[in-house]
């Protein structure tokens, strides 16, 4: 099935490309265990030694970019798991060991979701050429190391709130502690921005989305890649009363709270268009919450995500539930043992929705002609 596109104009709809959408089917049957490895998968969490750096990207980008200023680098320990401490806050997820392993295993899914590619806009074609590349929300740092690894002649910056990326990169990836919610100041503009699993990290999108598009070359891309926090379910099996639906309105409460909320993303299309994006896609993809599904894509689709959700989930609950709706940590604990539970039930044909946006910014020619 085809969604309808969503410019809200003639001129919005000359920029946006249809939307495609995957019906998923339960499975019938008992599924036989499944190992999870995924034949493409790559060795993305190996250490990459300072010997190991090529002199070939160019003078032009620095050797090392392992230092950043240790007075960033402090965390806050709360329950059990540390947090940034650089604008207490703003982030309210986990930055400790076990949410960097989980953030690297969800990569991987990621890159199972996108048929073996980091992202799905022009630039990340294997043959792209990318001048200068901007990974906000970096997180671990492994989207923008393996970027670099694929694109050698490609300048990758991330920027994050945690300074909990590895010490020794690739020689043309660095790491920044920033807050992208400040003004940005960085020295020149961006051929390719890319963020992801920002939802409820920003309180205005349209800002965000218009600085973006401020700091694009022309012809730049932006991409978002982005999930609904409330799963849903085709066939009714996901109850609203159910531990998973539960947790899920206490997060989306949590962020209208403080004034971060989780949006439906795909309603992030309009907002390119009017901000002055062209070409514009939006398509929308499936995380099954375990094995459930009938086609075999989605059912390793959803043996990833279950345990990708079995390892976060108790951090997506904790600082939410404490800080805001008062729960203690037993509380929450019990609590996510239940959601655990529900994740693992084979007759709850539930899924998360993942929506990758991206949209080009005319280029310089174009604007000259409209003016």
């Amino acid at each position: 099935m085809c969604e309808d596109n969503t410019g809200n104009n003639a001129a919005a709809d000359a920029n946006a490309q249809p939307d495609h959408e995957v019906v998923l089917l339960a499975e019938d049957e008992q599924v036989r265990p499944m190992q999870l490895v995924h034949k493409a998968l790559r060795e993305n969490t190996k250490t990459i030694k300072q010997s190991d750096t090529s002199s070939e990207i160019g003078s032009s980008v620095a050797s090392s970019s392992a230092s950043v200023s240790s007075s960033i680098l402090d965390y806050r320990l709360e329950n059990g798991r540390t947090y940034h401490k650089y604008k207490d806050g703003k982030y309210w997820f986990p930055n400790d060991e076990r949410e960097n392993d989980r953030l690297d295993l969800q990569h991987n899914l990621f890159i199972l979701t996108f048929d073996d590619r980091l992202a799905t806009a022009p630039p990340n074609e294997p043959d792209a050429k990318v001048g200068k590349v901007l990974d906000v929300g970096t997180g671990s740092g492994i989207w923008a190391i393996d970027f670099g690894e694929e694109h050698p002649d490609a300048e990758v910056r991330g920027i994050d709130l945690s300074a909990i990326q590895p010490e020794f990169v690739p020689p043309n990836v660095k790491f920044e502690i920033d807050d992208i919610e400040q003004p940005w100041t960085f020295s020149h503009s961006f051929d390719y921005i890319h963020s992801r699993m920002m939802n409820s990290s920003l309180k205005d999108w349209n800002a965000y989305i218009k600085t973006c598009f401020d700091n694009l070359e022309p012809g730049g891309y932006l991409e978002l890649n982005e999930v609904d926090v409330i799963p849903t379910s085709d066939d009714g099996t996901l109850k609203p009363e159910s531990a998973i639906s539960r947790s899920a309105k206490l997060l989306h409460d949590a962020g209208e709270i403080i004034g971060r909320p989780f949006l439906e993303m795909s309603s992030l299309k309009d907002v390119l268009i009017n901000t002055g994006f062209e070409d514009v896609h939006r398509q929308l993809y499936k995380w099954p919450t375990n094995s459930w599904p009938k086609h075999e894509r989605y059912k390793e689709l959803g043996i990833w995500n279950h345990e990708n959700l079995v390892a976060g989930w108790e951090g997506f609950c904790m600082a939410p539930f404490t800080r805001i709706h008062g729960w203690s940590k037993e509380e929450v604990i019990v609590f996510v043992a239940e959601i655990r539970k529900e994740f693992q039930d084979r007759s709850i044909h539930a899924y998360f929705k993942i929506w990758s946006i991206y949209g080009r910014k005319p280029l310089q020619s174009d604007t000259t002609e409209a003016a």
